[in-house]
């Protein structure tokens, strides 16, 4: 079976870090393009990052230069390091994995920014 489990979710207070992490198996974890996404309380679901099994990345405009996305395929394992956290970061983070037109998708993790 198809798994991707996330980790890394969480409170953390404005300025702050956090890295998420997703693990996947039951895929040939190498060849797959790996994406996070989030949708925060009333808006809609938004690509955050994505990186392709080549290593290029891509990046929504709002998190360049605070967001990295990386992959270690030795652990089939995709990571998302969040730095300088905002409250508009706050919502809940989804890993997909994809390849040809197969897409697969995490349970979703929750990240909240508060004081």
């Amino acid at each position: 079976q198809v798994q991707l489990a996330e980790s890394g979710g969480g409170l953390v207070q404005p300025g702050g870090s956090l890295r998420l992490s997703c693990a996947a198996s039951g895929i040939t974890f190498s060849i797959y393009a790996m994406a996070w996404f989030r949708q925060g309380p009333g808006k809609q679901r938004e690509l955050v990052a994505r990186i392709t099994s080549g290593g290029s990345t891509n990046y929504v405009d709002s998190v360049k230069g605070r967001f990295t996305i990386s992959r270690d395929n030795a652990k089939n394992t995709v990571y998302l390091q969040m730095n300088s956290l905002k409250h508009e970061d706050t919502a809940v983070y989804y890993c997909q994995a994809g390849y040809l037109r197969r897409d697969y998708w995490g349970q979703g993790t929750q990240v909240t920014v508060s004081s």
